[in-house]
């Protein structure tokens, strides 16, 4: 068996005390969202102000990432 503590304090993790990887996959996540945008954009559906709405709510998720601690500082 593993300890638990151990794979976890083995992982990167950000001052905050989550793990990088969570971080990024929370903006890949934002990315179908861009290239749909970008779609839209370039077929004429919407306009080009559409994609700053876009990249503003991929801004607003990595500054709420990096903002929440999660209640992890407290823990050690």
């Amino acid at each position: 068996m593993t300890d638990q503590r151990a794979d976890e304090s083995s992982a990167e993790q950000d001052p905050g005390g989550r793990t990088l990887s969570h971080s990024w996959m929370m903006i890949a996540c934002c990315i179908p969202m861009l290239a749909i945008a970008l779609l839209l954009v370039v077929t004429g559906v919407a306009s080009p102000s559409f994609i700053v709405v876009a990249l503003g709510c991929t801004l607003m998720m990595a500054f709420m990432m990096r903002a929440m601690d999660h209640g992890a500082g407290g823990e050690e």
